[in-house]
């Protein structure tokens, strides 16, 4: 793949970084697919190029042209949820940044590479707290994207502490999918490793980053999406919460998530 560094002027509430693109040597047509990549700077650790490269070989899907954005230092602000800030007032940023790879990064990508795929071959994924905003943001616009790829996502993520009920009841993804009126087009794929962490608050002996994925996965079953067709779980057995265990799994994320020849 070949790289390339995509400069924009960011807003003032947003540090500057440098944003790469995997561009695939095969070239870019209009209907290349778009995969937005969070935590972008960790891409060479998740060995995407590698991904990218054995897919091409194999001819198995079409190519897709990869926007990696870094984080910035202040990533529990940007990477949090758009509209709701976590129990310690966590996520200021979340709107901003969401903003900004809406209205800035992706424009400016579509338009430099001739782009025009829609929201079927447009996805973005991300790990831990990139899991979470790229869920939010792809449950938030379903007019931009179609694919998501959540790898050991913050799912925790919730709107008071205090004892286990309080957490399970206040985890704010779930109320959000609760919430929503009409199921968005979208397709999810999550990961979760059985190593992923040790806490287990209710004491049911499933830790809570698999208890709160498989818990996200029923909400979504209970507004219609389909298990293993809308929705796809992948629990790694020894899975840690590291980009070695993502980069075993990216493969497979990206076989499921990009359209077929």
């Amino acid at each position: 793949m070949d790289g390339a560094v995509l400069e924009l002027e960011f807003p003032a509430d947003l540090s500057a970084r440098e944003i790469r693109l995997y561009v695939p040597a095969c070239g870019v047509t209009a209907a290349t697919p778009l995969l937005v990549a969070l935590d972008g700077q960790r891409m060479p650790d998740w060995q995407l190029d590698e991904a990218l490269a054995a897919l091409a070989r194999a001819g198995e899907c079409v190519a897709p042209l990869v926007v990696a954005i870094p984080s910035a230092a202040e990533r529990v602000e940007e990477y949090g949820m758009a509209e709701r800030l976590d129990y310690a007032g966590r996520g200021r940023k979340g709107a901003a940044f969401q903003r900004f790879v809406l209205e800035r990064v992706l424009p400016a990508v579509r338009a430099r590479h001739g782009l025009g795929a829609g929201p079927e071959r447009t996805g973005i994924f991300g790990a831990s707290l990139g899991g979470l905003a790229a869920f939010d943001l792809a449950w938030r616009h379903p007019e931009v994207f179609g694919v998501v790829g959540v790898f050991s996502g913050s799912l925790w993520w919730r709107g008071e502490d205090g004892d286990a009920a309080t957490q399970q009841s206040s985890r704010l993804m779930h109320a959000q999918v609760r919430a929503t009126a009409a199921r968005p087009p979208l397709r999810c794929w999550f990961q979760a490793g059985t190593a992923d962490e040790t806490d287990d608050r209710d004491g049911n002996g499933v830790i809570d980053a698999i208890q709160d994925t498989t818990e996200l996965i029923d909400e979504l079953a209970a507004q219609g999406f389909r298990r293993d067709i809308d929705v796809v779980y992948r629990e790694v057995a020894g899975g840690e919460h590291n980009e070695r265990t993502w980069a075993q799994v990216l493969p497979e994320f990206l076989r499921w998530a990009l359209p077929r020849y």
